[in-house]
C-alpha cells in the first residue's frame, strides 16, 4: 500500500537539515533506550543467561517504544513479547547477530506496525476518540498520540529510531529497511507533521528539532502507564512451550493424513471387490446372453 502524507513545505529560508543527523546523538542515552547499567550479553554463561540479560536490558524500553508506534498499551505488550518468543527460538541466530538488540527491536516493531492491526475496531474507535491539533492558537506545550498516529507508519520507524532512540541516519536506514535518502526525507516529513500540533518546533532551528522531539517522545510515553511485563525466565518457558505446542500440532497433522492415506489404501480395492462380488437381489433369475436359454436360443426356437 502506498503511504502518502500531506504536510506544508518547509518556510523559505529554512535552515537545512545538518550534518549532526547523519551521526548518533551524542550525551546520555535516551529514556526510551535500553538501559546501559545491565551486563551485556557477551558476559553471561550460557544461552539462557545471556537472553536474560538482554532481555532485562531491553523489555522495559522496547515496551515504551511499541506503545508510541501504536497508540494501545495491550498491543505494545503483546509486540514486545511475541518479539522476545522469537528472539528465544532463534537464539542461535541471534546471539551472533551483529546487533541482538537490534533484531529484537525489528521484531517487535514489524509486529506493532502489521497492517492486520488496523483492521482492529477497538483500534479504530480509540483513533476516533483522539483529542484534535493544538492549532495556531494552542499552547503546544506537548506532543498529543495522534500527532504520532497521523504518520504513516514508516514515518513513526524513522522519527522513534532517529529522533527518540538517537541513531544515526545510515543506522536508521538499514534498521529501517530503506535506502539513507528516503530516511531522510522520511524523518523530514515527518518532523514537519509534528510541528503543526507542536509550536515550539516551528520556532527552532532544524538542528534542535532532534533534541527536543526526544524529549516530547519521552514525555508521551510517560504519560501511559504501561502493562507489566513476564520475567526473563516466564519469556523463556513460554517460547519453549509454543515450539512444543507447534510441534506437536505438525506431528499430529501429520499422523492424521498418514492414517487417512492408510485406511483409504486398505478400505479402497477391499470396498470395489465387495461390491462387485455382492449377490444380486431375489427374482427372476439373471440369464446370460450365452446361455441356452438366453435371447438367441429363444430367438431361434
Amino acid at each position: 500500500m502506498t503511504e502518502t502524507l500531506s504536510v506544508p513545505a518547509p518556510a523559505e529560508g529554512a535552515a537545512p537539515e545538518t550534518a549532526a543527523d547523519e551521526r548518533p546523538a551524542a550525551g546520555p542515552p535516551s529514556g526510551l533506550a535500553e538501559a546501559a547499567d545491565h551486563p551485556r550479553p557477551a558476559t553471561a554463561d550460557g544461552p539462557a543467561e545471556a537472553f536474560d540479560l538482554l532481555y532485562e536490558r531491553l523489555a522495559r524500553p522496547l515496551l515504551r517504544q511499541a506503545y508510541l508506534l501504536t497508540g494501545d498499551r495491550e498491543l505494545a505488550g503483546r509486540a514486545v513479547r511475541h518479539a522476545f518468543r522469537q528472539a528465544w527460538e532463534r537464539w542461535p541466530e541471534v546471539a551472533v547477530d551483529r546487533d541482538p538488540a537490534g533484531w529484537v527491536r525489528t521484531a517487535a516493531y514489524d509486529h506493532a506496525l502489521s497492517p492486520w492491526h488496523r483492521l482492529d475496531p477497538r483500534r479504530r474507535a480509540a483513533r476516533r476518540g483522539g483529542t484534535g491539533k493544538d492549532g495556531p492558537e494552542g499552547s503546544g506545550g506537548g506532543l498529543p498520540p495522534e500527532a504520532l498516529l497521523d504518520l504513516p507508519p514508516s514515518y513513526r520507524r524513522t522519527l522513534l529510531l532517529h529522533d527518540g532512540l538517537g541513531l544515526g541516519l545510515s543506522e536508521t536506514a538499514a534498521e529501517s529497511e530503506a535506502s539513507t535518502a528516503a530516511t531522510a526525507a522520511r524523518l523530514m516529513h515527518a518532523r514537519e507533521a509534528l510541528a503543526e500540533y507542536v509550536q515550539v518546533l516551528r520556532r527552532v532551528a532544524p538542528a534542535r528539532r532532534r533534541e527536543i522531539i526526544r524529549s516530547l517522545l519521552e514525555e508521551l510515553a510517560d504519560t501511559e502507564s504501561l502493562p507489566e511485563l513476564p520475567s526473563a525466565a516466564t519469556a523463556r518457558d513460554g517460547s519453549e512451550r509454543t515450539v512444543r505446542l507447534r510441534t506437536g500440532a505438525s506431528f499430529g497433522a501429520t499422523a492424521l493424513v498418514a492414517a487417512a492415506a492408510l485406511l483409504a489404501s486398505l478400505g479402497g480395492p477391499q470396498a470395489h471387490d465387495s461390491a462387485r462380488q455382492a449377490p444380486q437381489k431375489t427374482g427372476a433369475p439373471a440369464v446370460s446372453e450365452s446361455s441356452p436359454d438366453g435371447p438367441e436360443d429363444r430367438a431361434a426356437g
